[in-house]
């Protein structure tokens, strides 16, 4: 694909000690409905207060069931449904997560159908309200979510895979600065910045094995009537 330039960033949203926040409603889409981060296991009792000024009342989390019990969520006095939609399986004897990151966005595209299903059929319940969908850092596997959501809405590509790789000042992944992490396991890895290439690939295989992203999702038991509404739900 052609190299593009990107758009400098819309002002960003603070939330204390929560990496990655921001507001996925861009470009004509609606805002304060679809909010996108890292894990909130470094949430302060500020940036609990912050959430609930915002009207989030949902998470979903995409992460792992060992990512989540190596690193809860914090919620402190905050009522919010928690909904959990792992993209990828834990990994263990009959998984284990691919090594380069073209890997892994075709595995996020094979395997994170009933996940990101789940997330689509949610926002098109009646009483969905504000929801922040995160992973671990909120770039790959919350990238490819939000997404199928922006899509659904009518957001161009181009529009898309530009706040695709927002993620990458957010998380200090756009200088030679090396940036690590630990796993669950507590094997020490580098954070590798995104690309729209790794989007753009993981869209093009969904589109390519099913013919389209709403065949794609209607395969995962998205009804047609779901996707009109969630669509309709995102777009200003």
């Amino acid at each position: 694909m052609t190299a593009r330039e990107f758009d400098a960033a819309p002002p960003a949203l603070t939330v204390s000690d929560v990496r990655n926040f921001r507001d996925a409603g861009i470009a004509g889409l609606r805002p304060g409905l679809l909010y996108r981060s890292a894990s909130l296991n470094t949430l302060t009792p500020e940036g609990a207060r912050q959430l609930e000024r915002l009207g989030i009342r949902t998470v979903i989390d995409l992460r792992t069931t060992a990512e989540r019990a190596a690193w809860p969520d914090l919620h402190h006095h905050l009522d919010l449904e928690d909904l959990h939609h792992p993209l990828l399986p834990d990994q263990d004897s009959a998984f284990t997560w691919p090594k380069t990151m073209e890997a892994t966005y075709r595995a996020m595209a094979e395997l994170g159908g009933p996940s990101i299903a789940a997330t689509v059929r949610h926002f098109a319940a009646a009483e969905s309200g504000p929801t922040l969908v995160h992973c671990a850092v909120g770039k790959d596997r919350t990238g490819l979510t939000i997404a199928v959501l922006q899509s659904l809405a009518g957001l161009s590509e181009a529009d898309i895979l530009e706040d695709f790789v927002r993620s990458n000042p957010h998380l200090g992944l756009d200088t030679d600065e090396p940036v690590y992490y630990y796993d669950e396991h507590g094997t020490r890895h580098r954070s590798l910045p995104v690309a729209p290439e790794l989007l753009h690939l993981a869209l093009d295989h969904l589109r390519t094995t099913h013919g389209s992203l709403p065949a794609y999702l209607e395969s995962h038991g998205v009804t047609p009537a779901e996707i009109t509404t969630v669509g309709a739900l995102l777009r200003a």
